[in-house]
């Protein structure tokens, strides 16, 4: 395999469908509501959301490695890290430019949104790192799945709502739980995938922390919480809003049936993708549902 491809791998491109999903319906939102979309700033909180998710996945791959959680024994997507591909300090520093990456195309957010947004993104570079490094590793701890809810979901949901109309209000709350709920699917589904061997290496995810049984459980809680958080349109009378995304609900129901009869194993993988493309459809959709007065 060639250094480019490595890296590329590394960046984990399949993934970062949980960065597109918060501006997809932050945007459909707030055109919803009437505001105009300024472009800009869509795509530059896009390409920071990249950046940062990137970012992460790379301190990720070095951590996981020196601590441990990454060996011969690893059922998922390849690590360079841990295959050798390139050192830890490569990783790393590789994490590093990412985040200055970020930074750089923040900056004009910053400019138009002022302090909410600096601190939005320097309180998330900083998660980037703290996810799996530092003193107390988020997910080493249970809280990945926290970290994603909040992050992905309502920060991410949020603070673009915030820049396109400079106000934030309960609906944009609303759907910063749907979506990172929907998220949130992506971590937990790795998280049972590896349950075993996160637990020989004292990496207390939630799915460890809950076994394999509680772990579905909660997969199939956050399949179908955008739902249950949807009955806010339903008592607002935007019917669309919750009837559209509707449409996506079949694929939840098709990955909750294969993670409940699929043991933990490399077949979870598939499950991965499947539950990505099942975040970008909802997204998708409750963005139209704005649209349909």
């Amino acid at each position: 395999m060639t250094k480019a491809k490595a890296w590329f791998l590394a960046a984990r491109p399949k993934t970062l469908t949980a960065s597109l999903v918060p501006i997809i319906a932050s945007a459909g939102l707030a055109r919803g509501l009437g505001y105009s979309i300024q472009w800009w700033i869509v795509i530059c909180a896009l390409l920071v959301s990249f950046c940062i998710q990137i970012g992460t996945n790379f301190v990720n791959d070095a951590m996981d490695f020196k601590k441990g959680a990454d060996d011969e024994r690893r059922i998922g997507p390849m690590r360079v890290t841990q295959q050798g591909h390139f050192t830890f300090k490569q990783v790393m520093a590789f994490a590093t430019f990412f985040f200055i990456l970020a930074t750089a195309f923040g900056f004009p957010l910053v400019m138009h949104g002022g302090l909410p947004i600096l601190i939005i993104g320097l309180v998330s570079i900083i998660m980037g790192y703290a996810y799996t490094s530092g003193p107390v590793p988020l997910a080493y701890h249970g809280l990945g799945d926290l970290f994603v809810i909040l992050f992905f979901g309502l920060v991410a949901v949020g603070g673009l709502f915030y820049l396109l109309t400079g106000t934030y209000i309960l609906p944009a709350f609303i759907v910063g739980l749907q979506i990172g709920f929907l998220s949130t699917v992506l971590i937990a589904i790795n998280n049972l995938r590896d349950v075993n061997t996160d637990g020989l290496v004292n990496k207390k995810t939630l799915a460890v922390r809950l076994g394999i049984t509680g772990a579905r459980i909660w997969i199939a809680i956050l399949l179908f919480a955008p739902y249950l958080a949807g009955y806010y349109w339903l008592a607002q009378q935007r019917w669309w809003v919750y009837i559209v995304p509707l449409f996506a609900f079949p694929l939840g129901i098709s990955i909750g049936k294969k993670i409940f009869r699929t043991e933990p194993s490399a077949e979870y993988n598939r499950f991965l993708a499947m539950s990505a493309a099942y975040s970008l459809v909802f997204s998708v959709l409750l963005a139209i549902g704005f649209q349909i007065k």
